[in-house]
């Protein structure tokens, strides 16, 4: 990924991506993709359609660094748009959202946003290994019709779905 164009910025969902909507914890790779993002300079901001007051409360288990932006639901692309400028971001192109919410990847799509749908972004404790796979693969095949550019379980392989968009953008796909 050496001459791969590096992304102008990723925005997360804060629920069901970052932070698990029930008990507050951080998810599984939140906190490790934000910190290897951070360490390559990828400014990261979260987007949720909760109340300000909400939404921070969620956050507080994340970086103090991480930015966060309340967002109405829809598949409007100004939400997008809006945490961009927040971030100072100086274009759109190069930017990634990483969301298992089919509205605010409606909303990335809209906005020329390279998308990530986490498939596995539900409590599957409570399920069998075979209902677990049946969901993911519901999850993935309803994630994609939508049209995201890229599908993961969790967080923790969002490393190298990055550096596959990267790769595909750097030989010149456009989201």
């Amino acid at each position: 990924m050496h001459d791969a164009p590096a992304f102008t910025a990723v925005l997360f969902s804060l629920r069901g991506c970052l932070v698990h909507a029930t008990h507050g914890n951080p998810l599984p790779g939140a906190l490790a993709s934000l910190a290897s993002l951070r360490a390559r300079q990828v400014p990261c901001i979260w987007l949720d359609d909760l109340s300000p007051a909400q939404g921070k409360r969620l956050a507080r288990v994340l970086p103090d660094w991480l930015p966060g932006q309340s967002a109405p639901a829809g598949p409007a692309p100004n939400a997008c748009w809006h945490a961009l400028m927040t971030l100072d971001s100086p274009r759109v192109a190069g930017s990634v959202l990483v969301s298992g919410d089919p509205l605010m990847l409606q909303s990335a799509l809209n906005a020329g946003l390279w998308t990530v749908g986490l498939a596995a972004c539900t409590p599957a404790q409570a399920m069998t290994a075979q209902a677990q796979e049946l969901a993911r693969g519901k999850a993935t095949l309803a994630l994609y019709s939508l049209g995201v550019h890229s599908v993961i379980d969790h967080l923790e392989a969002l490393d190298s779905c990055l550096a596959d968009i990267a790769l595909r953008w750097h030989k010149g796909e456009k989201p």
